[in-house]
């Protein structure tokens, strides 16, 4: 089990640090009261309700008047022996002041008064979980993509977690593109089963069709190519800090052809670490159900 404090600075990325990390298969839980937090950590670490082994607990001085509660909290941890890691983002006044207007938010400690008296005060009241921080990243300089690639070599172990998800999905063109493809293949030049009538009735996952559509070995070829664009595309997508792709394989109807290709890249994605796959055959049963 894996517990990690996300706090810091208001405006310093600890919420979009939240979200990559959810990204990395963190259960991630954000202002969660502090008399709850205690709690919550039993059933994490029983892991009674079906979490993540990895849980991120976002806490920041929106806590209020419960935050000096939690000092409290991590001594009897550690007396207890829960394992635990503080991770602190942080950025210089100048930096969180520009942010600030920029998003013209008023800072939570400041009320009436000006932003940078906010942050002082906001300094004071978490230089305690500064102080037992075990990773302190400093935000100031650095781009969305940047902060994801220090998260993931901090909290990503051996590689072994979901740093790109792929979806590979099939889909008729009569249909119309799916909204969300980021790359869409077009495989309507391939042998197509629906003009053979025994075949017709058939979908891309069953052999005989399978058989058809790669018959002459241009599927092949084409399928070659293919994956050498993926084999390309998808670590330079990773380092760019992209967490979801749609591959979109089309033919006419989405039953046939495409089902036959986006099964073969599927099984063929499976094999590469790092990547989290899915398979979704949109259109495959859509002529049935206009019979």
């Amino acid at each position: 089990m894996k517990l990690v404090i996300v706090t810091g600075m208001s405006g310093a990325g600890k919420t979009v640090a939240l979200k990559m990390m959810e990204d990395m298969g963190y259960y991630c839980v954000d202002n969660l009261p502090i008399p709850l937090i205690e709690k919550f950590a039993e059933l994490a670490l029983g892991n009674n309700q079906g979490l993540s082994n990895q849980v991120a607990l976002g806490i920041d001085i929106r806590s209020g008047q419960e935050l000096p509660l939690l000092d409290k909290i991590l001594e009897r941890w550690r007396t207890d022996g829960i394992p635990f890691e503080i991770l602190f983002l942080d950025a210089s006044d100048e930096v969180l002041l520009k942010r600030y207007k920029e998003t013209r938010r008023n800072h939570p400690l400041a009320g009436a008064g000006r932003i940078d008296e906010g942050i002082k005060k906001e300094r004071e009241c978490l230089a305690f979980l500064k102080k037992q921080a075990n990773v302190i990243l400093d935000t100031s300089m650095l781009l969305a993509k940047e902060l994801r690639h220090e998260l993931e070599k901090i909290y990503m172990e051996d590689g072994t977690y979901d740093n790109l998800f792929v979806t590979v999905m099939s889909f008729g063109f009569k249909y119309g593109i799916p909204a969300d493809a980021d790359l869409v293949f077009d495989v309507r030049f391939l042998p197509n089963p629906y003009y053979v009538e025994n075949l017709r009735p058939k979908t891309g996952e069953e052999k005989e069709i399978q058989d058809y559509v790669k018959q002459g070995g241009t599927a092949d070829i084409f399928l070659g190519k293919l994956y050498d664009m993926l084999d390309f595309l998808i670590p330079n997508y990773v380092l760019e800090g992209k967490n979801q792709l749609v591959i979109g394989i089309g033919c006419t109807g989405g039953k046939h052809r495409s089902v036959t290709i986006a099964n073969a890249v599927y099984e063929h994605l499976k094999q590469q670490k790092g990547l989290g796959v899915k398979l979704y055959h949109r259109d495959i049963e859509k002529d049935n159900k206009r019979k």
